[in-house]
């Protein structure tokens, strides 16, 4: 009688059961078989068992949890927009100052990210996380409070370093809560659908504190925001921290966190200084060799701050790049919209916090039932170039405007058409780009699509800014002092007609780079 073979891992019992197959003796030595194979019974084969750990029974409360935060983060780059002008009479701030409101945070945010990503792999996704909600609660308080500009700037630019910490660890904490595709393009739908959206839903929030309660609220507001989401925090998985032994990459922090403060501060500067002012040419050109520094050090640095393998993968640099040109876009047409209403057409802060609801409601629904449904039936960029191409067409509606259009025909259509094209396109790159990361490379990689983000949206304003400036003036210029408004709705429609430029070619670079299949269903 032959003993059956075993397959190792599968078949064999587990080690210390009292059940482990004895060693075969070496020919010859004369020695007998210390047991009978023919008289023990074999052991019952072990149950198959999936691949992939239980699922969290609490990852829908995380998923709640990590949406308040990361809609906290978002939408706090915008909700202080329409509250702006009462702030400035409220703290006597200057003209040429008060574009530190927003500057301070971005510049913070964008310039810490990667720093931000990293801490979060080496102390803990869940400690970061906590880390960050704390801190902001306690930066947004503050900023509401101030009783000069300076503390409100210092308020804001400390939002945006807690930020940076918060959105990595929020985005990583999604990535490994959430194994199975299915499960897993309904939780990045989600995810999607705030981060496309919490720049409207910011607008609109903006506008209703502001009218009806006082601006400190649009930093208040943050405070239980960031309470209930800390309670919250219990239902998330505890994690250790990766790599214990690794340091931090201190040249590589320096280099680049330095290299995006100059960049980011450079477009900021663009906008009221000029592209040929000397300071702002000089800290883009110092930024652009601080990043070229920062690469060659990651290729040779022993525990690099951002592994250069992630940006190398194709599909993940194609939704990097793709995210950074839609975001250009998108932030250029909140800024021009958010003018246009008030200054134009003279609608009311609230009225124009409203106006934008549309757009939220169509980048829910594009996210959560478009994208997320056909998420697991088609590969990624079916369903982003679509999208690209649906927010370039609603950015081509837009360059009709004139100084009287409506806004149920004129502005409506394409403020949905860009809704849900941004809701088709955020969700699958948020999902791609983070798919298939180490665990010890989830917070880096989190960071670098949300530094994508960040860099993009900086870059479009300020780019977008200057371009519908320019032509304004040129406008003025040429028909005389009575063409004002036209003038500024003129340079709005052709900085309008260069972001949908920007839109086709994110279309164009997801039809090209991203090249991944439809995620597999896995089998229970």
């Amino acid at each position: 009688m032959t003993t059956p073979t075993r397959r190792p891992g599968r078949d064999s019992p587990e080690p210390g059961t009292g059940a482990e197959p004895q060693p075969t003796p070496a020919p010859g030595t004369g020695s007998a078989p210390p047991t009978d194979t023919r008289t023990t019974p074999a052991p019952a084969p072990a149950p198959a068992t999936d691949t992939h750990p239980a699922p969290d029974p609490r990852r829908w409360w995380a998923l709640v949890v990590i949406a308040l935060a990361q809609l906290m983060v978002i939408l706090d780059a915008t909700i202080v927009n329409i509250a702006l002008p009462s702030a400035q009479r409220d703290l006597g701030m200057s003209d040429g100052s008060r574009q530190w409101v927003i500057t301070s945070y971005t510049l913070a945010f964008g310039g810490l990210l990667l720093l931000g990503g990293r801490i979060s792999d080496l102390v803990g996704r869940k400690r970061a996380f906590v880390i960050g909600l704390a801190g902001f609660a306690a930066a947004s308080a503050l900023g509401g409070a101030a009783g000069t500009s300076g503390t409100l700037f210092a308020a804001r630019a400390l939002q945006g370093v807690f930020a940076a910490v918060l959105a990595p660890s929020a985005l990583s904490l999604l990535t490994t809560t959430f194994a199975d595709p299915a499960e897993r393009g309904k939780a990045f739908g989600i995810y999607g659908a705030i981060a496309g959206g919490g720049s409207a839903i910011g607008l609109i929030s903006g506008g209703l504190l502001t009218e009806y309660l006082d601006w400190r609220w649009c930093l208040y507001v943050n405070v239980p925001i960031a309470v209930v989401a800390l309670v919250g925090a219990t239902v998330l998985r505890h994690d250790r921290p990766h790599r214990t032994g690794a340091r931090l990459d201190i040249p590589g922090v320096l280099l680049g966190s330095a290299g995006l403060v100059a960049l980011v501060y450079g477009f900021a500067e663009a906008e009221p200084r000029g592209w040929t002012d000397t300071g702002v040419l000089a800290l883009l050109a110092a930024g652009t060799a601080l990043l070229t520094g920062f690469v060659l050090w990651q290729q040779r640095a022993p525990h690099p701050l951002l592994p250069l393998r992630i940006v190398k993968d194709r599909d993940r640099a194609g939704c990097i790049l793709t995210i950074s040109l839609a975001t250009v876009g998108m932030f250029g047409m909140f800024l021009f919209m958010t003018y246009y209403l008030q200054v134009v057409l003279a609608y009311s802060p609230v009225r124009t916090g409203l106006a934008f609801l549309p757009l939220t409601a169509a980048i829910i629904t594009g996210s959560t039932q478009i994208a997320a449904r056909l998420m697991q039936r088609v590969p990624p960029r079916r369903l982003m170039v679509p999208g690209t191409l649906l927010a370039a067409t609603g950015m081509l509606i837009l360059t009709r405007l004139t100084v009287d259009s409506s806004y149920t025909t004129g502005i409506l259509p394409a403020l949905i058409l860009m809704g849900l094209g941004m809701g088709m396109t955020f969700m699958p790159v948020f999902s791609t780009a983070t798919a298939g990361v180490a665990p010890h490379d989830a917070g880096v990689t989190s960071a670098t699509v949300n530094t994508a983000q960040q860099v993009g949206g900086s870059l479009g304003t300020a780019l977008l800014n200057t371009i519908a400036t320019t032509t304004g003036t040129a406008y003025l210029a040429a028909h005389g002092p009575t063409a004002v408004r036209e003038s500024v709705v003129h340079g709005y429609t052709v900085a309008l007609w260069w972001a949908a430029g920007v839109l086709l070619l994110a279309a164009t670079v997801a039809a090209t780079m991203i090249t991944a299949k439809a995620p597999k269903h896995t089998t229970t």
